[in-house]
C-alpha cells in the first residue's frame, strides 16, 4: 500500500483557479498537492466559450501543445466545445468523459478515480461508469447544490436536472458532499439507491490581503465607485435571482443607513432592468453595481475594508463567496438557511424573506460598538480555521483518494 499512487481524473470545470467554486477547488487541491507522490492527477478544461481556461493565468504553467499543459503534478487537457446554449455543459463532460477513458487506457493509468463536479451527465452516467469499471477505475460525484431548483432554468430544464441528478446519484461509486445538507438530502432523496457518501466542505483561506490599504489599484477602485473604507456594506455573487439581489436591494433602501451598497456581480441586463422597474434603485445612490472583481488580492481587500457583507445565496451547498467573506469581512449578513447557517454558526447575523427582516438588521448592524464588531469578525475567522482550511481539506480529500 505504501507504493500505491492513484490517479483522480477531474471532470466539469470550466478552468483551474478562475470564476467559480469548483474552478478554485481544483488550483488548490493541485496546489496543496503538488508534492504528494503517491497522487497524480489529470484535469480536463474549457478550451474555448464562456469560463475558458486562460493558461497564461497560472503560475509556473508547462505548456506542452495547443491542447495540453502542466500545472503543479498534473497533465491537464484542453476540450473545445459547441457554443449550443445550456447543452453545452453536457456535451463538455461527455466529450471529457470520453477522452478520460481514452486516456486511462493510452497510459494504461492504474487506479484512476474519474471525479465529475456537478449533476449534468445522468442519462450517460451508467454507460460511462461500466465502462470505467472495466477499466479499473471508479466513479466519485460531487453532487453540487440543487441545480434543478434555480430560476434561471426553464420547467423542462429543470426537470431534466432533477433527472440527471437522480441518475448520478444512482449510479456513482461515491458521492462527495460539500455541505451536511446536501449528504442529508442525498441520503433521503435517493435512499432506495443506498448511495455511499461522505462530507468535505470547500475550503478558504484566513490571511489578510496582500495589498496595503494605500495600495494605487484599491484607491483606484474606490475612487472610481465613490466609495470609503468601511463606509459600504457589499455583496459579490452571479447577478441571478435565487440569490435574492431583489431583497437585498429592496431592504437596503428601505433601511436608514448612510453608508453604500456595492453590488460585486456578473452582468445580466434582463434582469437588471425587471430589478430596476420593481425597485426604481437608480433614484438611490447609495446603491452602487461596481461590475466584477477578478483580481483576488484587490477582491480581498474590498472585502477586508468592507463594513459587512450580505449573502443572499439560497440555492447550493458550501459557497466560496461565503467562505472568503468569513474570512476577510468582520460583519456577515446571512439569508438564513440551512447551508448558510451550517457554515457560519453563531459567527454571522441571519435576515429571512418577510418584510423589514433585513432592513431591520441593517438598522441593527449600523449600531454596533467596535468591541462588538471585533468579536464578531474574530468568530468568523475561527470558523474558517477550525473547520474549513484548505491545508484540512485537502487532506481530507488525500485520504478518500488513497481509500478508493
Amino acid at each position: 500500500m505504501e507504493n500505491k499512487v492513484v490517479s483522480p481524473i477531474l471532470i466539469g470545470a470550466k478552468s483551474i483557479g478562475q470564476y467559480g467554486g469548483y474552478e478554485s477547488f481544483i488550483y488548490k487541491l493541485l496546489e496543496y498537492h503538488r508534492e504528494q507522490k503517491n497522487i497524480h492527477y489529470y484535469v480536463y478544461c474549457k478550451a474555448n466559450g464562456s469560463g475558458r481556461m486562460d493558461v497564461t493565468t497560472l503560475p509556473g504553467v508547462q505548456i506542452k501543445n495547443t491542447t495540453e499543459f502542466t500545472f503543479y503534478n498534473a497533465d491537464c487537457y484542453l476540450i473545445r466545445v459547441p457554443q449550443i446554449g445550456a447543452a453545452q455543459a453536457i456535451f463538455y463532460d461527455v466529450k471529457a468523459l470520453s477522452e478520460a477513458c481514452k486516456l486511462i487506457r493510452r497510459k494504461q493509468i492504474e487506479n484512476p478515480i474519474v471525479y465529475i463536479m456537478a449533476c449534468r451527465i445522468g442519462p450517460f452516467m451508467s454507460h460511462f461508469v461500466k465502462k470505467i469499471h472495466k477499466l479499473g477505475g471508479k466513479v466519485y460525484l460531487n453532487p453540487d447544490g440543487h441545480e434543478w431548483m434555480r430560476a434561471k432554468w426553464s420547467a423542462p430544464i429543470r426537470k431534466y436536472w432533477k433527472e440527471s441528478e437522480r441518475l448520478m446519484v444512482k449510479h456513482a461509486d461515491l458521492c462527495i458532499c460539500d455541505s451536511v445538507n446536501i449528504e442529508t438530502y442525498i441520503q433521503q432523496e435517493y435512499a432506495k439507491y443506498q448511495p455511499k457518501t461522505t462530507f468535505i466542505a470547500y475550503g478558504s483561506e484566513t490571511t489578510p490581503s496582500e495589498l496595503d490599504d494605500n495600495a494605487p489599484e484599491f484607491k483606484s477602485w474606490l475612487e472610481k465607485h465613490g466609495l470609503k473604507p468601511n463606509e459600504y456594506y457589499m455583496s459579490c455573487g452571479r447577478f441571478v435571482p435565487e440569490n435574492n439581489f431583489e431583497t437585498m436591494i429592496r431592504e437596503f433602501m428601505k433601511s436608514a443607513t448612510k453608508k453604500d451598497f456595492a453590488i460585486i456581480t456578473t452582468a445580466n441586463e434582463r434582469f437588471l432592468n425587471e430589478l430596476e422597474k420593481k425597485l426604481h434603485f437608480k433614484q438611490d445612490s447609495r446603491i452602487k453595481f461596481v461590475g466584477t472583481v477578478y483580481d483576488e488580492k484587490l477582491l480581498k481587500k474590498i472585502r477586508e475594508k468592507a463594513y459587512a457583507y450580505f449573502h443572499g445565496h439560497s440555492v447550493g451547498g458550501t459557497n466560496p463567496s461565503l467562505l472568503e467573506a468569513l474570512g476577510s469581512t468582520k460583519i456577515n449578513l446571512l439569508y438564513d438557511v440551512g447551508f448558510n447557517r451550517e457554515v457560519a454558526e453563531d459567527a454571522a447575523l441571519y435576515w429571512s424573506l418577510d418584510k423589514d427582516s433585513l432592513a431591520k438588521l441593517i438598522n441593527f448592524t449600523d449600531t454596533m460598538t467596535d468591541a462588538q464588531v471585533e468579536e464578531l469578525g474574530k468568530k468568523a475567522k475561527n470558523r474558517i480555521k477550525m473547520e474549513y482550511s484548505w491545508k484540512s481539506i485537502c487532506a481530507k480529500y488525500s485520504k478518500v483518494f488513497m481509500n478508493m
